[in-house]
């Protein structure tokens, strides 16, 4: 496993651009940043902190998750809130997001803060955002709400629940609503936090607090465990041409600096799943 880029505070949302190259961003810190194939980085969103989740848009902006969920234009456009908050609604913010193969996109909602508070944890609901823009609440009771990804048919959909230390599944409905879930995959020794799924239906499991990875088959059953070198692993994601490059983010926690998080890269033996960009309506770009 290599280390590409080091100094941040808790890296998360990593999402692969084949035009550009990772984009994954510093909640602590703020920002989204870009690690391009040259190993160049550069910053694609600015001052924005709480990112947990970002997902490219079919017309070249990013979907990015925080207080709300938000739409931000390629060209720097003003922001476009897609999702707002709602604490009487039992939403404080958001976490990780991903699309479904139509462009969809589903959001965790927070309903604590769980970076720097100590607060007591609340459930959260999922959200699906559709192609026209309406929201609705598509699952429910999940205690700190992480990883999202569909199924190589689209069919399930996978949700790390963090503080109840399992992975769910959800069958899909072909207009995007979800079954009751049930359990796909259990932990211990650290908590299930983002998570991707390969072409051959195995789930790439980011195991936060337990430097590593795990590999479940489709069945649940674990497949391998992956080291990483830092303990705080947070999300991870597949890139390259051929999308069997296969990177891990982190965060500071479990080492005695605060801009220990780190963008590390291996190759894998499968490779991930594309995923679809999100196609929800937004406000055409200025001129257009």
């Amino acid at each position: 496993m290599e280390a590409l880029a080091t100094g941040y505070g808790l890296i998360e949302g990593p999402v692969w651009d084949a035009s550009r190259g990772l984009i994954y961003a510093d909640v602590i810190n703020g920002g989204a940043f870009c690690l391009a194939p040259d190993g160049g980085i550069s910053q694609v969103i600015e001052h924005r902190r709480g990112m947990g989740g970002l997902t490219l848009h079919e017309n070249g902006g990013l979907v990015v998750s925080g207080r709300s969920i938000a739409f931000k234009p390629a060209d720097g456009g003003p922001t476009q809130v897609l999702l707002s908050d709602d604490p009487e609604a039992g939403r404080i913010g958001f976490n990780d997001i991903t699309t479904d193969a139509k462009g969809r996109v589903y959001a965790g909602a927070l309903a604590f803060s769980p970076v720097g508070h100590d607060e007591e944890p609340k459930p959260g609901d999922l959200y699906c955002i559709d192609l026209d823009g309406s929201a609705r609440v598509v699952g429910r009771d999940i205690i700190l709400t992480n990883g999202l990804g569909f199924s190589p048919d689209g069919g399930k959909l996978y949700h790390s629940e963090s503080l109840r230390n399992l992975v769910r599944v959800y069958d899909v409905a072909t207009n995007g609503d979800l079954s009751p879930h049930r359990t796909f995959a259990t932990v211990a020794d650290g908590i299930p936090d983002g998570l991707a799924v390969a072409v051959d239906g195995s789930v790439w499991v980011a195991i936060a607090n337990g430097s590593r990875v795990e590999v479940f088959e489709p069945d649940g059953s674990l497949r391998r465990s992956i080291s990483c070198p830092l303990p705080m692993v947070t999300s991870v994601c597949f890139g390259g041409d051929d999308l069997m490059d296969f990177y891990v983010v982190t965060g500071s926690r479990g080492t005695d600096r605060d801009d220990a998080g780190t963008v590390y890269r291996m190759r894998a033996d499968v490779a991930g799943l594309p995923l679809a960009p999100a196609a929800v309506a937004v406000a055409p770009a200025a001129g257009k």
